[in-house]
Order: C-alpha cells, then structure tokens, then sequence
C-alpha cells in the first residue's frame, strides 16, 4: 500500500468541493434529526445526562436562585452586586442561531483515500447547516485556515450558510488573516454566541488540549455543543509494516512503520487524541460525532446525530 496526497486542483473534488455539490447535499440534509431534546446524552461513549433548553433561548431577567434550578443558568454578575444568589430567565424565541466552526487548516488537507479530511468538512458543514435552514433555523459560523477566515453572523433562509460554503468551495488565498489552531478560532468565537444556540464544531482537532480548552467550556455554557472529529482511515488504523512516502504537494517524506515500536508509537497518537476529546466532551456536556473521509458523510452523519439522542436512524 502507498500514499500519496495529489497535487490541489481544481478539478479534483477530493482536494476542494464544488460548490454547485455543496448546495446539491440539501436533499441529504432532510435526512439529519437537529431538534434540540429536553434531555440528552453528553457522548456516545458515557452515559452522563444534561439538559438543553431547547429550540433556541434569549436572555429575559434574573431572579433568585430556588432549589431545583440548573446551576450553569447562575446570573454571575447579579449573584455577586446582591451577595444572593440568582439565575438567569430566557425566553423561547422563534428561529436557533445554529454556529459552524469549520477548521480547514493544514493538518485538515490530507487524505489518504477518497478525499481530505477538509472535504468532508466541507460537506458536514453543508449538511448541518440545510438541515437548520430547513428546520427555519438561522445558520452562520467561521470558516478558517492559518491564512484566512471568513465569519457570518446567523441568518434566516441560507443568507449566512451561503457565503460559508463559498468560501468552503473557493481556492487558497494566503491573505494572512486566519486562525493558527481550532483553539484560537473557537476563543474568537466566543465572544460572538448567544445563549441558546446549537455550535457544531468540526475538525480533525488535531492541536486539542485539555488545558487549552476554556473556550469549549465557553461554548457549551448555555449551548448545545456538537464536537465532530474528521479523521482518516489512515490516522485511525495502522497499516501494514512498511515505508509509506507521503507528501504535502511540495515535499515528500517516508513514513517508517516497519517495527512494532514505531507501529505502537503511531496508533497512539490517534488514540490519546480521541480519548482528550471524550474526556473534554464529557466534561463540557458535548456531544462528540466521528466521520471517517472514506465513509459516506450523509449517511454516517445521520446515523451520529441519532446516535447523541441514544437512538439511530
């Protein structure tokens, strides 16, 4: 078995979508099941239970904490002029602000079977957001490389998706204006999200760790918090004993994995990685997904959203 990334073209849809497909995949998104439930589990692989608001909460008023009400609703500010404690009151209101943080990052194009790991960020991203299109959500969010990044805030009937998935489809531009990691990206978004709001974050998190992860527990306070690990088949499963070159379309190296040592040593770094994102999604009451770039995407992420509601479809 050898890998070898191919150059980025234009024509090749396994390097960059079209945006013509991106657009197409909203027939798809009918299948995918974002209403938000009154209980949830945080991750597959625990059974810890939380609670979400629901369909999409704006702040009312404050009033004095009673026996029973969600700590993570504590009006802070309030809490400490008065010295009693208070929570903070929403109000339902019509259309969720859904939030796609997408990572299209180095570390994001490569793939060493049917397309990168950007790509079927991409198409995640397309899915989601027709879905809550669909659903009469408002959908924005931040498209990032370490070059560049375009941020919209949500809005009604595809006029904030729409520009994302431009900017999804549209060739590099170094313009020296992006995000050096997901961290950064999601710090930044931090600022800009109102309670109540359903954020999908969707990278390889290749850079997460968990002493750098305020700005999830920033996201999940008062959201509904979706982690979605792109992943290659060749970072997850360890191939066969070999050298492997690869390349980033300027260079090219080996990749040694002929002893046992080496093989272990590679199988590990995916591993600590999926399980600080376990650790992290469970900690933040978040729901991690996984999508592999040679399995279905439509398909897969159906079954992954039914999955976060203890249920498949």
């Amino acid at each position: 078995m050898t890998t070898v990334i191919p150059r980025q073209t234009a024509a090749n849809a396994g390097i960059r979508p079209d945006l013509k497909a991106l657009i197409a995949l909203r027939e798809q998104a009918r299948r995918l099941d974002l209403a938000p439930r009154g209980r949830v589990l945080a991750t597959r692989s625990g059974g810890h239970l939380s609670r979400f608001r629901g369909r999409g909460m704006e702040f009312d008023e404050s009033r004095v904490y009673q026996p029973g009400d969600d700590p993570r609703n504590m009006d802070w500010r309030v809490t400490a002029r008065t010295g009693i404690p208070h929570v903070k009151l929403f109000r339902e209101e019509r259309e969720r602000p859904v939030w796609l943080l997408v990572d299209q990052g180095a570390s994001m194009r490569f793939g060493s079977r049917v397309t990168f790991k950007s790509v079927i960020a991409a198409q995640t991203a397309a899915l989601l957001g027709w879905a809550a299109v669909d659903r009469g959500d408002r959908v924005g969010g931040l498209v990032f490389d370490e070059t560049r990044s375009l941020q919209r805030q949500p809005a009604s009937r595809g006029a904030g998706l729409l520009p994302l998935l431009e900017r999804l489809s549209a060739a590099p531009v170094a313009s020296g204006a992006g995000y050096a990691s997901i961290s950064e990206a999601g710090a930044h978004l931090t600022r800009q999200i109102r309670p109540g709001s359903l954020v999908a974050v969707i990278s390889d998190f290749a850079d997460i760790q968990p002493e750098h992860s305020v700005w999830l527990s920033h996201l999940a306070t008062d959201q509904e918090l979706l982690l979605i690990l792109i992943h290659d088949a060749l970072e997850s499963d360890v191939p066969p004993p070999g050298r492997y070159p690869v390349t980033d379309g300027r260079h090219q190296q080996q990749l040694d994995l002929t002893h046992a040592s080496q093989r272990e040593a590679y199988r590990s770094i995916f591993q600590q990685r999926l399980d600080r994102l376990q650790q992290l999604a469970q900690r933040h009451r978040a729901h991690l997904l996984q999508l592999a770039t040679h399995q279905p995407v439509g398909a897969t992420l159906a079954h992954e959203l039914g999955a976060r509601f203890g249920t498949s479809r």
